[in-house]
């Protein structure tokens, strides 16, 4: 006689049951596709849904040189977890790659996405990719794909990883390489809008430091408000898209160089697309500091040097550009929303430090 215990069948498993819930993935995707749809623009021939994302350069472009870029939004997720403020960090994700194309002198065509989580929440993932398609918009760049990926056991409960990727389109002809950067060329500085998506360990160390941690944490301890906005709004501020404004200058005016200001601050940055032998000498003061790098650099008693090779420290863009346009193109720029400083004048470069501050 069979023992019933070695003949009973296990109850069946499904994918769900093992942490993956199939339909909520699906609806996200309908919950995305109003939201790619706003980002559409030339050259799009197939978008979210397929196995893979149809594009076509535009006919305009005789030689065409594709730029891609690829990037995170760090660890300044923790403080969107933490604070609940999931809506700016697509914004941010979009941002750091387009930026980086831009710098190239390229026009962003399209975008894609990577969403990971342990279990998938339908409203913090629409919050998030609603950012990126936010994004994607004002930077004239089509949505027209990405992955949404729900891994159970990978991230803790209410965590979450993003990455994204940029493609755009230059003339061979109009690549900006540096090449032409020579002594006497001006050096301009566009705005950032706050500490963007890099230095956030640091900033996390300085909230630690001002408030404390755990059940220590003291939040009447921090700043009401920095730079006219709420604490929290200050240091979420998504990342400054520069591309429809440059684009703008670009068309009108000779410029030699860009330099996205991101990890490394103006240190780090700026002399990625100086030719051998040019530095950049920055005049201090020539921009203001913001309440909000200002509590950053009392808290945690920043040097200077320091705060120029961490953050962007209020410059999230430079652009050079010989003397005889500086004023040119800094005004097509304002025109297009930008605060611009005259930040500093390309010089030969001395002691090897490629930036300078006088």
């Amino acid at each position: 006689m069979n023992n019933p215990a070695q003949t009973a069948r296990p109850a069946p498993l499904s994918y769900k049951d093992a942490g993956v819930d199939i339909d909520a993935g699906d609806a996200l995707v309908e919950r995305i596709k109003p939201l790619a749809r706003k980002t559409m623009r030339e050259g799009v021939l197939a978008g979210i849904g397929g196995f893979g994302a149809l594009f076509e350069v535009p006919k305009r472009y005789r030689e065409p040189v594709l730029v891609s870029g690829t990037d995170g939004v760090g660890t300044k997720l923790k403080l969107a977890f933490e604070w609940g403020m999931h809506d700016t960090v697509g914004i941010d994700l979009v941002a750091m790659s387009v930026n980086d194309v831009l710098v190239q002198g390229a026009e962003p065509l399209f975008f894609l996405d990577y969403f990971a989580c342990g279990k998938l929440d339908l409203e913090t993932a629409a919050a998030v990719i609603g950012g990126i398609a936010r994004g994607c918009e004002l930077s004239g760049c089509a949505l027209i794909g990405g992955e949404t990926a729900e891994m159970p056991g990978m991230y803790p409960s209410g965590e979450y990883d993003l990455a994204g990727f940029a493609v755009g389109v230059v003339e061979k002809s109009r690549i900006l390489t540096g090449a032409t950067v020579c002594s006497g060329d001006i050096v301009l500085g566009l705005a950032s809008s706050g500490v963007h998506s890099n230095g956030f360990s640091l900033v996390r160390k300085c909230i630690e430091r001002a408030a404390g941690t755990g059940a220590g944490f003291d939040a009447s301890k921090l700043p009401a408000s920095l730079d006219g906005k709420p604490f929290r709004e200050a240091l979420m501020a998504p990342t400054r898209l520069y591309v429809k404004p440059v684009l703008a200058a670009l068309a009108g005016h000779p410029i030699k160089a860009l330099a996205h200001i991101t990890g490394g601050g103006l240190l780090e940055n700026i002399p990625r697309v100086l030719p051998e032998g040019m530095a950049a000498e920055l005049r201090q003061g020539s921009w203001p500091q913001s309440e909000l790098f200002a509590w950053l650099q009392a808290t945690a008693a920043i040097s200077d040097f320091e705060m120029n090779r961490t953050f962007n420290n209020g410059i999230g863009m430079v652009v050079v550009v010989d003397a005889d346009n500086a004023a040119a193109t800094a005004n097509t720029l304002r025109e297009q929303g930008e605060t611009v400083h005259q930040i500093g004048v390309i010089a030969p470069i001395a002691n090897a430090a490629a930036v300078r501050f006088r």
